[in-house]
């Protein structure tokens, strides 16, 4: 009991006296990280700071030494909300520091690669978000989490949604004051669609009656073009309908998109690029066809995804669309059950596009089947890395590889890369 309570002691006094410390490096979440390790947001390498430790984590920090690469955030909301890591660092700095998180997953299983120019998105251009909503005392707020919080922190004048999905704010506010308990947050997936704003709210009252007549109130008196509760649609004034090359589709609610038309078209292109000459590919993890449907334009095309009714979307978007190749679907867990060799021994090309997890099982059947080029698009490159490993040791050459940079200010980072077949 002495030592907890001398421990407990030099802990408050540690907290009351702010230590100086050099920052080495960023952390893949974007927090400076000094000997300790000491974990301090906001920071830069080279940068000396000050601050009360608690634990591994320096608050309070005040920067002694700036780093020659730190600028004025462009958003007032920075310091407190937690959307964004990174607008304290210019965008040179934050494009290296995106490609050397993937250079460094690669040289973990001894991979070199050759790096196209990161495709950055523009400012203002994140056409699909996910708010959290409250009610209060006074009516209700909406916006993101605090920076490691659950706080809510409004966004009016966020500098990194697109102006038209600002307006989703007002709606996640009024569903939050109709529908939402004064203890439980909303979490309100916005998206921009072709026929207006399309939402979905999870975390709210069961469905009742007269909630759902609310809910069609709501809907009109936003002029929403669908509205969905837990996945079901409430209401939908305007097919909510999304564009994939020259085919328009309507996703189900809650349906997985690029989060900016920007990042979208780098990827479709690089993807393009990897596919050309084959004849026939198979786009694994297809989502509701953002390759697949493109692809279709100008050769057959194979989907596999998951969820039933992304691939009904799909298949729905391109029956009406004239003029293109063969398009067939397949809704099935690749994670459970991949796709093995005999079934790939048809095609000569594949794109990949898993979630954060990877695709190892998926990866494995593809050095098996031996197709000639494969387009892998991943979230996450430490997965991305070891599936690379994987395809390389059954006889891939990784010959390119492309930062695309959607989520601008943020530490997550995307690529495409291209493997052919030794």
């Amino acid at each position: 009991m002495g030592c907890l309570g001398f421990c407990d002691d030099a802990a408050a006094i540690a907290g009351r006296n702010p230590m100086s410390y050099r920052i080495d490096r960023l952390g893949h979440q974007g927090d400076g990280i000094a000997d300790g390790p000491v974990f301090a947001p906001l920071t830069l390498p080279g940068e000396e700071v000050s601050g009360a430790l608690h634990g591994q984590r320096l608050t309070d920090i005040r920067v002694i030494e700036p780093s020659a690469r730190r600028v004025s955030p462009p958003c007032r909301h920075f310091k407190s909300c937690g959307g964004c890591q990174l607008q304290h660092a210019d965008d040179a700095f934050v494009a290296e520091w995106k490609e050397g998180v993937v250079r460094a997953a690669l040289a973990a299983h001894g991979i070199e690669a050759p790096f196209g120019p990161i495709a950055t998105s523009p400012v203002q251009a994140r056409r699909r978000a996910t708010l959290a909503a409250r009610r209060t005392r006074k009516g209700a707020m909406a916006g993101f989490h605090g920076r490691g919080s659950d706080v809510i922190v409004e966004i009016p004048d966020c500098r990194l949604l697109h102006p038209d999905l600002m307006r989703g704010i007002p709606v996640a506010e009024a569903l939050a004051q109709n529908a939402s308990s004064r203890k439980g947050a909303l979490d309100v997936a916005i998206c921009l669609s072709g026929g207006g704003l399309d939402v979905n709210v999870t975390g709210g009252r069961p469905l009742d009656g007269p909630l759902r007549i609310r809910l069609a109130e709501l809907a009109e008196a936003h002029d929403l073009a669908r509205l969905a509760w837990e996945g079901e649609t409430v209401a939908m004034r305007r097919p909510p309908v999304q564009q994939f090359g020259n085919v328009q589709i309507v996703p189900p609610p809650g349906a997985f998109f690029q989060a900016t038309a920007e990042g979208e078209a780098a990827l479709l292109a690089d993807v393009m690029a990897a596919m050309a000459g084959a004849a026939r590919i198979v786009d694994l993890f297809a989502g509701c066809g953002t390759f697949a449907l493109p692809l279709s334009a100008c050769v057959q095309v194979h989907a596999v995804e998951g969820d039933a009714a992304m691939i009904a979307a799909m298949d729905a978007g391109w029956r009406k669309a004239p003029g293109l190749k063969r398009l067939t679907g397949e809704a099935r867990d690749l994670f459970r059950r991949p796709l093995l060799p005999a079934e790939l021994a048809q095609f000569d090309g594949a794109v990949i596009d898993p979630p954060r997890a990877g695709a190892d099982a998926q990866v494995a059947q593809l050095t098996r089947a031996a197709i000639a080029r494969i387009a892998y698009v991943s979230c996450n490159p430490v997965t991305f890395a070891r599936d690379a490993a994987v395809l390389i040791a059954g006889g891939y050459a990784l010959t390119g590889l492309r930062v695309v940079d959607q989520f601008r200010w943020s530490s997550h980072i995307e690529l495409t890369a291209d493997f052919a077949r030794r």
